[in-house]
């Protein structure tokens, strides 16, 4: 008697096992996606501003390394971006005649 019940126990715990690893097989592939979103979402924007700012654009993958994130926000608010600022235009059409008149 005493057999069989440590046979019933020994096939529940194996039961729960393979539920528990389907699960885990189940879940391994959300958490890679999630990982890879998040990733993407952290470095699409550092890359745009990387390239605006004159540096490299491959500074962003910093990012992925957690003390050089701090750096690379550090190069990005200190140094001098080599951006060429916008030309002003040579003339400046007049503004409309206020109030209007007809």
């Amino acid at each position: 008697m005493h057999n069989f019940a440590l046979l019933l126990l020994q096939s529940s715990n194996d039961d729960q096992a393979r539920q528990a690893m389907m699960a885990m097989a189940a879940i391994i592939p959300i958490i890679g996606i999630a990982f890879l979103v998040g990733v993407a979402i952290i470095l699409i924007p550092f890359w745009f501003i990387c390239k605006k700012a004159g540096f490299s654009p491959w500074l962003s993958l910093l990012n992925l390394i957690p003390p050089c994130n701090l750096v690379l926000l550090y190069i990005l608010a200190f140094a001098e971006w080599k951006v060429v600022p916008a030309p002003v235009p040579g003339w400046v059409p007049p503004p409309p005649p206020y109030p209007p008149q007809s």
